[in-house]
């Protein structure tokens, strides 16, 4: 018997809408052969108050206890992970990104944004990554690898899982990253975006081995760089710096904390323009680093981590998005470009707005915004499920 969750009066109204979440407090009962026993995980059906069905999902403890597969009654089978990551394929198809010579990784599935809460897949040349967010997409991983292989046939050599760092640690799964089917020669793949080359390891990189959401707003970078002197701040491996180089940028320094990461950010630039490039790295709290930079930067990319992965710490996270923009936007040179963003899903587009603004009324600079950005089209957004647009980004001309 498939447990049967049944609501509160009322509570079914989000998922009318199609809201993908229904949380612990929306839940009248369980119905189960062992209710006190409902595995974390374990497919669930939901009904209504008054008994009508109206989804089934994945089960989990915590705030969000649904993470919604489907809307109708239908088997969760092998047949339906290959029709949603088709479908999947098909939107990136539609992209241009499945088959594209000069960009060759890309998101495949963006959870809720692919209907598939709880799941991202990236792809990286022949080698597709798997990250479960929740442990009924982990529990289902070898389905999806499954219905991987079905979609991409030969054109993908090795799938690699790389969940044990987001998969609910209180869960116990014991997670263990590893190749749930093939394997790569090497974990360091050279990837094409744009043409530009980059060095990516699945096995040791952040994410599943690059920020593949700040893909279009690098190429925006590249339109703004040629004859500037350019400062990527939370560098990671340097993506914006490359972009920067091959605009035409005088100068670049790219900045992080992590030295492993600046070495990797000169590694990729010596890949695309070898030892000549007017690059440096630094090893260095860019909160820090941007405490004193004089006016030696005219184009400026901050680009930190999220500050704030839940609503209870958003008030910090607004005071230090505030004190990182007024840095450096006091500093940057008369007639900069700063590139800000923030990818915390707590932070609206209107909050992070108003807090580069009041950024902006700290420094005493006149500002203007050139463009608002947002993710690129591989990370979709449900248009049921707004939450999912956790990437924003404001280009600015500083006089």
């Amino acid at each position: 018997m498939i447990p049967q969750i049944y609501l509160r009066r009322g509570k079914e109204e989000s998922l009318q809408r199609r809201h993908p979440w229904i949380f612990s407090g929306a839940i009248d009962h369980i119905r189960a052969e062992e209710e006190a026993e409902i595995a974390e995980g374990a497919l669930v059906e939901v009904y209504t108050h008054a008994g009508d069905f109206i989804a089934q999902g994945h089960y989990q403890i915590g705030s969000i206890a649904v993470r919604v597969l489907s809307f109708e009654r239908e088997a969760i089978d092998a047949a339906w992970w290959r029709r949603r990551l088709e479908v999947a394929y098909d939107v990136r198809r539609t992209l241009h990104l499945a088959d594209n010579a000069e960009t060759t990784c890309y998101r495949l599935v963006h959870g809720e944004g692919d209907s598939l809460p709880g799941l991202v897949v990236d792809i990286y040349g022949t080698t597709a990554v798997v990250q479960c967010h929740s442990v009924g997409m982990y529990r289902a991983r070898m389905e999806i690898a499954a219905a991987i292989r079905a979609v991409y046939g030969e054109r993908i050599a090795a799938i690699y899982d790389k969940s044990s760092q987001t998969v609910p640690y209180k869960a116990g799964l014991g997670a263990v990253d590893g190749y749930l089917w093939g394997r790569a020669d090497n974990p360091s793949q050279v990837v094409l975006e744009h043409g530009e080359r980059f060095l990516v390891n699945w096995e040791q990189g952040q994410k599943t081995g690059f920020f593949l959401d700040q893909r279009e707003n690098r190429e925006l970078v590249k339109r703004y760089a040629k004859g500037r002197t350019v400062l990527n701040t939370f560098c990671y491996t340097g993506g914006f710096s490359v972009y920067a180089m091959a605009g035409g940028a005088r100068e670049v320094c790219s900045v992080d904390s992590s030295e492993r990461a600046v070495a990797l950010a000169a590694e990729n630039m010596r890949l695309n323009f070898g030892e000549g490039a007017a690059h440096t790295e630094v090893a260095a709290d860019a909160v820090e680093y941007l405490r004193d930079i004089g006016d030696r930067y005219d184009l400026i990319i901050l680009d930190p981590p999220a500050f704030a992965k839940h609503h209870k710490v958003l008030g910090n996270a607004m005071q230090g998005y505030k004190r990182l923009n007024a840095r450096a936007l006091s500093q940057i040179r008369p007639g900069g470009i700063l590139f800000t963003f923030s990818c915390s899903q707590a932070v609206s587009k209107e909050l992070f707005r108003t807090t580069v603004f009041s950024a902006a009324a700290i420094a005493g600079r006149r500002v203007r915004i050139l463009h608002q950005l947002t993710q690129p089209a591989d990370h979709p957004i449900n248009i049921y499920h707004p939450e999912g647009e956790y990437l924003k980004g404001l280009v600015l001309y500083v006089e």
